[in-house]
């Protein structure tokens, strides 16, 4: 799939984006919007740190993308600054949100990263971790797709559509560790036996010094 260079941003937080998004509704103070946006479940798409938030408050003010608009106080707390969005905060959220919505662009998982290296542990070590992470993948989807259906039960889907795109990803993800996990058992993953070999003889197989010879105009996967 083609994917274009994403635009480089004076923000880059997706928490930015959120309080953006907060303050287009209406002025917030950053602890309403912290509340809000934790009520909204949306902790689980978003990190949400009530210390970095007000970083990220103060960032957005600075680049003006959004504006101390007056105080509030609640009983005796002390008062507390509310924002709202500018012109130019409302152009940024639109264009940074469209972006996200239509760009596809290569990222970094943690777990693809210990994929491409699980070469450096012994082929049965990684069977056993694998099978560890696909029970503990097994278990949070059975809990997350419970909370959504209880979610479902009082909200409407638009207001849900981020937790089925992750319990959708987490389902896909159990689903291609099982297959891996049964062509490392039946010893159909190509590769299988070298990388055993490696493990007992200490030594690099043929197969894989000869590798750089037989892959140099082969393209490569971005």
């Amino acid at each position: 799939m083609a994917q274009r260079r994403i635009k480089q941003r004076k923000l880059s937080n997706p928490l930015a984006l959120a309080v953006l998004s907060m303050c287009a509704e209406t002025p917030r103070h950053p602890y309403e919007m912290a509340q809000v946006l934790r009520q909204r479940g949306k902790q689980a798409s978003i990190k949400i740190n009530f210390g970095s938030l007000y970083t990220v408050v103060q960032n957005l003010e600075k680049h003006g993308f959004i504006a101390a608009e007056g105080t509030e106080r609640d009983g005796r707390r002390p008062e507390r600054t509310v924002y709202g969005i500018t012109e130019t905060g409302r152009a940024e959220m639109r264009d940074w949100l469209s972006e996200l919505l239509s760009v596809p662009v290569k990222e970094y998982p943690q777990f693809e990263a210990g994929l491409s290296l699980a070469g450096s542990l012994p082929p049965d070590e990684v069977e056993a971790l694998l099978r560890k992470r696909l029970a503990a993948l097994d278990d949070g989807v059975s809990v997350q797709a419970e909370v959504l259906e209880e979610c479902r039960a009082v909200l409407p889907e638009i207001f849900l559509v981020e937790a089925d795109y992750a319990l959708t990803m987490q389902r896909a993800e159990a689903e291609w560790l099982r297959g891996l996990l049964r062509r490392m058992e039946t010893n159909t993953l190509t590769g299988m036996d070298g990388w055993r070999e490696f493990y007992v003889t200490g030594a690099p197989p043929q197969e894989w010094v000869d590798l750089d010879e037989r892959t140099s105009g082969l393209p490569r996967p971005d």
